[in-house]
C-alpha cells in the first residue's frame, strides 16, 4: 500500500470533520428494500445488544403494524411516553421531542424515518427530529424503505405502479455513520407475507395484488443494493482520502475519458460511453485545458459539445487546467478511485513533434508514472475532414497569447534577434564567442515570458541561426569551418528549448492561476454584493456589473409577472444599461422559464439565437431567466465558462428568492398589521362610540316626556357631553385617516407659543374644568415655525390625556434648549404602564379604565410632530405621575418689522 504524507488542508479538514462527528449523534439506519425484510426487528435485536453494554436507551417510536415478534422484541425497553395531539376533534399521539432532549439517552429508536408528524407538532417530518436529536448529541437508530429516498421516489413508482408521497432528502441517508441492509430473497418474503409476519391477512391479500409482485421486489431489491454500495463506495473514497492513500482500489468499475481537443473527442466519447454502458461501470469525462487548446475557438467548440455529448451519456463531466497533463489526470484518477482510464491514441505530426520535444506521448506518460491503473488507447481518428485550407491547422500553431495577432509574436521575436545580433557584434571585439552565446539565450528567455512558447521555439531557431551566420567563422555564410561548433550549436539549441519550454510552462501556469484568481474573485465579490441586495432591481443591476466583465457579454434577467409572463424590469442605472441585452427574445426565454431548461447559443434547443437563455433555478421554482450574448463572435461558451455561469445563475436565483420571501414576509407584516388594526377599529365602533350613541338615544327618549324644568336640564347637559364625548372620538378616527392618507398640508407660520397654549387652554377648559393647573413658561421664548392648529390639537390631546388618568394637578412647562422648543405636559397619575407602547395606534394606557377612548389621541399626536419634523416622548416622574414632551425645531425667524416708536424715532 502506498502511503502519503498527508496534504496540510486536507488533514485540516479531516480533524474539522472529525470535531463535528465528536459533537453530534451516532445515525444509524436499518436500510431495507420494502416492508417486512425485518428492519424494525434487526434495529431492536441491535437495540438489545447495546443495552447489554450498559448503554441507555429509549425507545421513541416503534411501529409494530401487530406483529408478535416485533412486539416480543420491543419488551423490555424504556419507552419514551408520546405526546397528545388534538387534530380534527380527535386525540392522537406522536412522537415527543421535548421529552426526549429533557431525557437525553445515549441512544433512541426512532422507527419510520419518512413518517409525516400530526399537524401541530415542532416539525412537519420525523426526520427533522431525528436531526434535532442528532445536534444535540443523541445518538439514533431508525429504519427506511428504498422507495422513501427522495431521488429514488419516482423510479420505484414507475416500477411498482404506487408512487409513495412520504419521502426523506438523501442528504440524510448520506449523513448517516453507519448503514445496515436488512435484505432476504423476494420468495421468502412473499411467504413472510401469506403467513401473516408483514401485514394483517386483508392487508395482505391486497399488497399480494398490487406492491408485493415478484417482479417488483426483485427490483426493489437491486435498487437497495446499489444504493447501499454507493454509500460504501463514498466512504472507502473518504477513507482513502483520510489516510492519504494515492494506489487506487478497484472495488468498483469507474471509467475517466481524457476528452482530446479537436473533432475526434466526439467519437472518443460515444466509444467510452459504450464502454462504459457493457462494464456497468460509472465513467468521468474529463478535459485538460492547456494554453495550446485554450487559445483555439475551433477546439474550444468541439470540447464543449463532446461535454455535452458525454453528459447526455450519463458521465460526470469536469475541465481541468494545467499543462503537467499526466499528473493532473492520475491525481484526479486517484481523487476519484478510478479503475481504468481511457485516452485517445497519439498521432503527431512533425509540427507538433517539434512544440512538444521531450515530452513523451501521454500513454507512456501515465504508464511510467503508476504501474497499477488499466489504460485504454483508443484510436481517435476525426469522424469528419476539416474543410478550413491546410494552412489552418499551422495558423492555430502560430497563434501565440500575445494580444496582438497571429504572426506578430513572431516578428517581435525576430525583432528581438536581430537586435541581440546588432549588439553582440559591437561586443565582439571586447569579448568571446562563448559569452556571445548567453545573450542569445537571454533573449530566448524574455521572448518566453512576453511571446509565449511557439514565439520561443522560433526564436530559439532564429538565435542559433544567426549566431551561426554572422559570427562563426567563415561569417556571413551558413557553413561550418571547425566543426566543433557543431556541438556548440546542437548545445546552444537544446538549451534554448528547454529554457523556452520552461519558461512557456511556467508562464502559462501563471495566466491560468491568474484566471482562476479572477474566476475566484469574481463569485466571492458577486456572492458578497448579492447578499446586500433588498430589491429585484439592485440583484439585477449587480449582475449586470459582475456578469459583464467576466464574460465579455451583454446581459439581460428577465422576471416573471403574476400571470408567470416574463418581462424585462426598467434599469435606472447608465452603467448597467450600458451592459444590457437591449432585444431579448422573449419567446425563447419564456420557453425556458416553463420547461425549466437552457436553450439558444450552444444548446440543441433553438441553437440559432443569438443568446443563450439559462433558467434561474432556485430551491423552491424557477425565479427567472438569465439571457447572456457575447460581445465578439457570437460562438457558444466553453464548458469552463458554462460552468461558471451555471454557479453565477445559482447564485442570482438564490438572491431573488431571498428577496421574493422577504417581500412575503412584508406583506404578511402588512397583513397581520391591517387585521389588527380592524379589528381594534371595530372594537372602537362598536363599543366607545356604541356607548355613548346608547347614551344619547336614552336621554332624548327620556326628554320626550313630561320633566321638570330643573330635570330637563340636568339631561339636555348630559346630552351634550354625550355628543361631544362622541364627536370627539370620530374626530380621533378622521384625523388619524386623514394623517395617514399623506395628504396633510401643513400651514406653517410663525408663532409665539405662549399663544398656541393659551388656546389649547381653552379649547380643553371642558375637560379640565376639574382639574388644577399650573402654567411655567420661560420668559424670552423664541418664535416657532409650525402648524398653529395642528401643534393646538397636539397639546389638547396631551391635556385630556393629563386629566382622564391623572389625579387633578396638572403642570405645563415650556422652555428653549439647544436650539428646539420643549412643551411638557405632566400629571400626578399612576405613571405609565411597562412594556406598552402608548404611541402606538388604538393602544390606551389602561384598557381596564372606566374612561372612553380609542387609544388614538397619542398616535395622532406623533403623526403631528413626525410631519413637523419634531418628536414626542414621554416618561415616569421621580415623583409620581407621567410626564409626555413634545420637541419642536427652532429655525432662523425672519427679522420682526419695526414698531411704531421705532419709526418715529427713525424719521
Amino acid at each position: 500500500m502506498n502511503v502519503a504524507r498527508p496534504d496540510p488542508d486536507t488533514l485540516l479538514g479531516k480533524l474539522q470533520r472529525e470535531e463535528e462527528r465528536a459533537a453530534r449523534g451516532h445515525l444509524k439506519i436499518f436500510f431495507g428494500a420494502c416492508a417486512g425484510v425485518g428492519k424494525t426487528c434487526a434495529m431492536l435485536r441491535a437495540a438489545h445488544a447495546e443495552r447489554e453494554k450498559g448503554r441507555d436507551i429509549v425507545t421513541g417510536v416503534i411501529e409494530t403494524h401487530g406483529r408478535k415478534e416485533t412486539q416480543q422484541l420491543a419488551d423490555g425497553l424504556e419507552v419514551l411516553p408520546p405526546r397528545a395531539i388534538s387534530y380534527k376533534d380527535k386525540t392522537l399521539y406522536e412522537f415527543d421531542l421535548d421529552a426526549a432532549l429533557q431525557r437525553k439517552p445515549a441512544l433512541i429508536l426512532m422507527d419510520e424515518l419518512a413518517h409525516s408528524n400530526i399537524a401541530g407538532s415542532r416539525h412537519s417530518k420525523r426526520w427533522q427530529d431525528v436531526e434535532e436529536l442528532l445536534s444535540a448529541g443523541i445518538s439514533v437508530y431508525t429504519t427506511v424503505n428504498v422507495q422513501h429516498l427522495e431521488t429514488l421516489n419516482d423510479i420505484v413508482g414507475q416500477i411498482t405502479g404506487i408512487r409513495v408521497w412520504e419521502t426523506v432528502p438523501d442528504r440524510i441517508f448520506d449523513m448517516a455513520d453507519e448503514i445496515m441492509l436488512v435484505d432476504i430473497p423476494p420468495d421468502e418474503l412473499l411467504r413472510r407475507l401469506q403467513e401473516g409476519k408483514v401485514y394483517l391477512e386483508q392487508q395482505a391479500q391486497r399488497a399480494a395484488r398490487h406492491f408485493f409482485r415478484k417482479g417488483n421486489l426483485i427490483a426493489l431489491r437491486e435498487l437497495a443494493l446499489r444504493r447501499t454500495a454507493d454509500q460504501v463506495d463514498v466512504a472507502m473514497r473518504d477513507y482513502r482520502a483520510d489516510k492519504s492513500i494515492q494506489q487506487v482500489w478497484q472495488a468498483k468499475e469507474r471509467l475517466m475519458l481524457c476528452v482530446p481537443p479537436g473533432a475526434a473527442a466526439l467519437k472518443l466519447v460515444r466509444s467510452a460511453g459504450r464502454l462504459a454502458s457493457g462494464l456497468r461501470a460509472d465513467w468521468i469525462a474529463v478535459f485538460i485545458e492547456t494554453e495550446e487548446n485554450a487559445a483555439s475557438d475551433s477546439s474550444s467548440e468541439a470540447q464543449r459539445k463532446a461535454m455535452k455529448l458525454a453528459a447526455e451519456l450519463g458521465a460526470e463531466t469536469t475541465t481541468l487546467a494545467g499543462e503537467d497533463i499526466a499528473g493532473l489526470v492520475l491525481a484526479y484518477a486517484h481523487s476519484r478511485n478510478v479503475s481504468r482510464l481511457v485516452i485517445p491514441r497519439e498521432h503527431r505530426h512533425w509540427l507538433q513533434r517539434l512544440k512538444q520535444f521531450g515530452r513523451p506521448a501521454l500513454a507512456d506518460a501515465l504508464s511510467k508514472r503508476d504501474h497499477h491503473l488499466d489504460i485504454i488507447l483508443i484510436h481517435a481518428e476525426a469522424a469528419e475532414s476539416v474543410s478550413a485550407p491546410e494552412t489552418a491547422g499551422v495558423q492555430r500553431w502560430l497563434n501565440a497569447e500575445t494580444g496582438t495577432g497571429s504572426f506578430a509574436g513572431f516578428g517581435w521575436a525576430a525583432l528581438a534577434c536581430t537586435a541581440i545580433t546588432a549588439l553582440s557584434g559591437v561586443l565582439t571585439h571586447f569579448f568571446d564567442l562563448a559569452n556571445v552565446v548567453m545573450l542569445y539565450l537571454l533573449a530566448v528567455v524574455l521572448i518566453s515570458v512576453k511571446l509565449g512558447r511557439n514565439a520561443a521555439v522560433f526564436g530559439c531557431f532564429l538565435s542559433v541561426a544567426s549566431f551561426d551566420f554572422f559570427f562563426v567563422p567563415p561569417r556571413f555564410s551558413f557553413n561550418v569551418s571547425d566543426s566543433q561548433y557543431l556541438l556548440t550549436f546542437f548545445v546552444m539549441l537544446a538549451v534554448s528549448l528547454i529554457i523556452s519550454q520552461l519558461t512557456a510552462t511556467l508562464r502559462a501556469q501563471t495566466l491560468t492561476a491568474h484566471y482562476r484568481e479572477r474566476r475566484t474573485s469574481a463569485l466571492y465579490t458577486t456572492s458578497k454584493a448579492l447578499s446586500g441586495a433588498l430589491m429585484y432591481e439592485q440583484i439585477i443591476e449587480i449582475a449586470l456589473e459582475h456578469l459583464t466583465p467576466v464574460f465579455q457579454a451583454r446581459i439581460a434577467i428577465l422576471l416573471p409577472d403574476s400571470q408567470d409572463v416574463l418581462r424585462q424590469p426598467v434599469i435606472s442605472t447608465t452603467a448597467a444599461h450600458d451592459a444590457l441585452l437591449p432585444e431579448p427574445d422573449l419567446s425563447v426565454a419564456q420557453w425556458v422559464y416553463s420547461h425549466h431548461q437552457a436553450a439558444g447559443l450552444g444548446t440543441d434547443t433553438l441553437p440559432s439565437a443569438s443568446a443563450l437563455y439559462v433558467p434561474l433555478r432556485a430551491p423552491m421554482r424557477t425565479r427567472g431567466v438569465l439571457a447572456i450574448a457575447p460581445l465578439q463572435n457570437g460562438l457558444p461558451f466553453p464548458p469552463d465558462q458554462q460552468l461558471l455561469l451555471d454557479t453565477f445563475a445559482a447564485q442570482i436565483a438564490l438572491a431573488l428568492e431571498r428577496v421574493h420571501y422577504v417581500e412575503v414576509a412584508q406583506d404578511a407584516v402588512v397583513s397581520m398589521e391591517a387585521e389588527r388594526l380592524r379589528n381594534s377599529l371595530l372594537s372602537a365602533v362598536s363599543h366607545d362610540l356604541r356607548t355613548p350613541l346608547t347614551a344619547i338615544v336614552g336621554l332624548a327618549s327620556t326628554l320626550q316626556q313630561d320633566l321638570a324644568a330643573t330635570q330637563r336640564d340636568e339631561l339636555n347637559k348630559a346630552l351634550l357631553e354625550e355628543s361631544l364625548r362622541m364627536n370627539g372620538l370620530v374626530v380621533n378616527l378622521l384625523e388619524m385617516a386623514r394623517l395617514q392618507s399623506g395628504k396633510v398640508t401643513l400651514q406653517k407660520q410663525w408663532q409665539p407659543v405662549e399663544e398656541v397654549i393659551g388656546s389649547a387652554l381653552r379649547a380643553s377648559a371642558q375637560a379640565l374644568k376639574s382639574c388644577q393647573i399650573s402654567t411655567q413658561l420661560a420668559p424670552d421664548l423664541p418664535l416657532v415655525e409650525l402648524d398653529a392648529v395642528l401643534i393646538e390639537r397636539v397639546l389638547c390631546n396631551l391635556l385630556e390625556n393629563a386629566a382622564r388618568y391623572g389625579h387633578g394637578e396638572i403642570q405645563l412647562r415650556a422652555t428653549a434648549d439647544d436650539g428646539a422648543m420643549l412643551i411638557s405636559v405632566c400629571d400626578n397619575g399612576p405613571g405609565l404602564p411597562a412594556g406598552v407602547d402608548i404611541f402606538e395606534k388604538f393602544t390606551r394606557g389602561n384598557p381596564e379604565a372606566a374612561s372612553p377612548g380609542v387609544g388614538l389621541g397619542l398616535a395622532i399626536c406623533e403623526t403631528i410632530m413626525r410631519v413637523h419634523h419634531g418628536s414626542i416622548r414621554a416618561e415616569n416622574r421621580a415623583e409620581g405621575g407621567a410626564c409626555l414632551t413634545i420637541t419642536l425645531p427652532l429655525g432662523e425667524h425672519p427679522p420682526l418689522p419695526p414698531s411704531a416708536e421705532e419709526e418715529y424715532e427713525h424719521e
